[in-house]
């Protein structure tokens, strides 16, 4: 079937091969009469119907001193289909397509807003999660970088490089990538770098994290402070999340970190919510 779309699309790419598929649309046509209305030389004509019989879209037959060739429907309502379902793959509601945009939207935005250092600073997001497991459960995916790493990102990322040290001054490393790009010869996606400032098992966490710009300096400082609190289902997490020291240059960072830590905390409810597996894990101390 791939092969034939194939050869189906490259029959159709050419424009005078679209123009005969279009008059043997209306009805069967001999050669002559197709090079007529198509205002083409007749060798030329039927080079193009040869190309597109052998790809399956037309079909022929003699009737007395001409070659009359009709259209087959078949393979242009397969590739109907097929286009159908990838523009209904990229368009469903939540995915990642309708996430581009929305992210796009931002980072125009953002930029408009950025016009001198500190621009950010001081502005603030909320995030709330119901997960699953009781808080020592939750404050070990918070705190072990083996179980950070399967969450710590985005939808489409994954962590390549993580150090975690659950400890007052304690150094965060966090570097991420696509998470299709299996050999790591891709571009880096993002890398921050931060320490620790409060550690309170399984009831307070809190860390400052500078993701960096392309040239190694900081975008900006996000002070995150997490909350743990037990309920009679699991832990209610509530995190603080802060902006200080934002550089001109950070707007496209900001403008995705409603979306990216969003779907980052989803990944962890997930996570919590469903039996742990053995997975490959980042280069990581904790």
């Amino acid at each position: 079937m791939i092969l034939g779309m194939d050869a189906i699309l490259t029959a159709l790419a050419d424009p005078a091969r679209w123009r005969l598929v279009g008059l043997l649309a209306e009805r069967p046509r001999p050669v002559g009469v197709l090079a007529q209305l198509a205002g083409a030389r007749q060798p030329q004509t039927t080079k193009h119907l040869q190309s597109l019989e052998r790809a399956g879209l037309v079909t022929s037959q003699r009737s007395g001193q001409r070659r009359v060739y009709a259209l087959r429907p078949g393979p242009l309502r397969e590739l109907a289909d097929a286009l159908t379902r990838l523009a209904d793959t990229a368009d469903q509601a939540g995915g990642s397509h309708e996430t581009y945009d929305r992210y796009g939207l931002n980072v125009h935005a953002e930029r408009l807003a950025a016009q001198a250092p500190g621009w950010a600073d001081g502005r603030s997001f909320t995030f709330h999660r119901s997960l699953a497991g009781r808080p020592e459960e939750v404050w070990r995916h918070l705190t072990e970088a083996d179980l950070l790493a399967r969450w710590w990102t985005p939808e489409d990322l994954r962590v390549s490089e993580l150090v975690f040290e659950a400890r007052p001054g304690g150094r965060i490393v966090h570097e991420y990538r696509d998470a299709e790009d299996a050999d790591g010869s891709d571009l880096v996606v993002g890398r921050a770098r931060g320490v620790v400032d409060d550690v309170r098992p399984h009831e307070r966490l809190a860390y400052r994290l500078s993701p960096e710009l392309p040239d190694g300096t900081r975008a900006f400082t996000a002070h995150l402070d997490l909350g743990l609190r037990p309920t009679g289902t699991g832990t209610d997490l509530d995190v603080h999340f802060r902006i200080t020291d934002s550089a001109v240059e950070s707007a496209d960072f900001v403008a995705g970190i409603e979306i990216g830590y969003g779907q980052s905390l989803d990944k962890l409810a997930a996570t919590l919510a469903t039996p742990r597996t053995t997975a490959d894990n980042p280069r990581s101390t904790t």
